[in-house]
């Protein structure tokens, strides 16, 4: 086949996978879990029921691939967040506050909070901690963080931190708990 079919056969399946993961979530947080069946994700994404179950076999399916596509976009906006900044401390502190943003407004889907348990979830909390504990070795190699320390336990340390701002309504409580961490960790 061209490319050009193979490409619009692709945008064409991420499309109306896109449309089943929305409708989906739209419609769990506007009439709750219960109201969530195949027939009405379906409809919802205005796709017959046969194609939806191409796509996905059930509903557990369905969650997992949306709250998947959540956590790849929270990690995507956080490495953003890390390149536009100008040096290691800068970069640490400027994901540790996008990351409270995150977790202080997470819970608000109910979808979400089901989800947290799973396996997939461990996998991108793994790949957080990593992904921390890479920053805080350069921060430490610039001489900004503490080096008694390992910088896998400082990693660690901030992301358990940071979510003690979950749920919460206050960014000023963010800002404050990423003030505590970098103190904590800062070369002393």
């Amino acid at each position: 086949m061209p490319k050009l079919w193979n490409d619009t056969i692709d945008a064409h399946r991420h499309a109306v996978s896109d449309a089943i993961l929305d409708a989906t979530a739209d419609l769990a947080a506007s009439e709750g879990l219960s109201a969530v069946t195949m027939s009405r994700i379906a409809e919802d994404a205005g796709i017959g029921r046969a194609t939806l179950y191409k796509y996905f076999a059930d509903i557990q399916q369905i969650l997992i691939a949306w709250h998947r596509r959540q956590i790849d976009s929270h990690l995507e906006q956080l490495a953003a967040v890390r390149t536009s900044a100008a040096d290691p401390g800068e970069a640490l502190r400027a994901v540790l506050l996008a990351y409270g943003e995150i977790i202080r407004t997470r819970h608000g889907h109910a979808l979400a909070s089901l989800l947290h348990g799973l396996p997939h979830v461990r996998h991108a909390h793994d790949h957080l901690r990593a992904f921390v504990r890479s920053m805080v070795e350069e921060a430490v190699a610039a001489r900004l963080v503490r080096s008694d320390v390992t910088a896998d336990e400082l990693a660690g340390f901030a992301l358990a931190a940071i979510t003690a701002a979950e749920g919460s309504r206050s960014k000023a409580l963010v800002a404050r708990l990423v003030d505590l961490v970098m103190n904590a960790i800062a070369v002393q």
